[in-house]
């Protein structure tokens, strides 16, 4: 840039700076993304003795019949029915961390929202109960280090999860007392005969069921999936029963424990009952 006396000026332009700026900026956008898809990885821990039970020469933990439990009523279900007694041992957990959970890779102090279980009597038997939210960038994340885990032939899924009321879709008005109701959906190569209707189009399965049966969909894995749809939040009886039916499929090979008294339902629904603030 010259002036009218030919004095040669030097251009000065933010240009140069903003764009530095904008380098910086990016930079630290990178850590931070980095440290987030870090912190929400999820962890798999298996317990010492857990590894006893791998295949030879593999890194394939030995299961034929495995059970996914999503959901307060779900789980609470399995523990009721299932797990109420010492023939099942805790074999290892999951840790996740995202907006609504806070589970920490090493962290004890805190009882795991995802435990896998295994049937001492039936070793071949797989129990994982989860209570926690997965979000869904760690969903198929979440499936594909399970089932990396277990063997893709010769075994058959089982799926129990929640579903709220107001996400069921029907022509047909459903009154209060038809609540809770159970609808199944399979992968192609189920063999089994489903214990309740199918699900009616629209509705769909969505969360980490979803990311279970597209999983097993595609690597041709026997999967059913039970979805309660309830119009009640937190864990109860009533909607903890309706899940009976598939206490059928279980009993096949597994011996299930007699039926729990009022009590026990009673101390577990008080024990995950959930304090409304609707109207406070």
């Amino acid at each position: 840039m010259a002036t009218f006396f030919g004095e040669v000026l030097s251009v000065y332009s933010r240009a140069v700076e903003e764009y530095d700026e904008d380098l910086d900026e990016n930079d630290e956008d990178e850590e931070i993304r980095k440290e987030l898809e870090e912190k929400r990885e999820v962890h798999l821990e298996w317990y010492p003795e857990e590894t006893l039970s791998i295949r030879p020469g593999s890194n394939v933990l030995q299961c034929s019949d495995f059970i996914i439990a999503v959901g307060h009523n779900a789980t609470s279900f399995l523990s009721v029915y299932v797990l109420n007694s010492e023939s099942w041992k805790a074999v290892g957990h999951a840790s996740i961390w995202n907006e609504r959970t806070k589970g920490i890779p090493g962290q004890t102090d805190l009882e795991p929202a995802c435990v896998f279980y295994r049937h001492m009597d039936s070793p071949s038997v797989l129990i994982c109960q989860i209570t926690c939210y997965i979000a869904e960038d760690q969903q198929f994340q979440w499936t594909e280090k399970v089932f990396g885990r277990l063997p893709q032939t010769g075994l058959n899924v089982m799926l129990l999860s929640d579903s709220p009321m107001a996400e069921y879709k029907t022509p047909d008005y459903i009154c209060n007392s038809s609540a809770p109701f159970l609808r199944s959906v399979q992968t192609s190569t189920s063999k089994s005969k489903a214990l309740c209707p199918s699900l009616e189009q629209p509705n769909i399965v969505t969360g980490l069921p979803a990311a279970v049966l597209s999983h097993c969909q595609v690597h041709r894995i026997p999967t059913v999936s039970y979805q309660c749809y309830s119009d009640v939040i937190s864990s109860n009886s009533i909607t903890m029963e309706t899940y009976k039916p598939a206490l059928t499929s279980l009993g096949k090979f597994i011996k299930l424990d007699p039926p729990p008294s009022a009590d026990i339902l009673c101390k577990l629904v008080k024990a995950s009952e959930i304090q409304s603030n609707l109207y406070i």
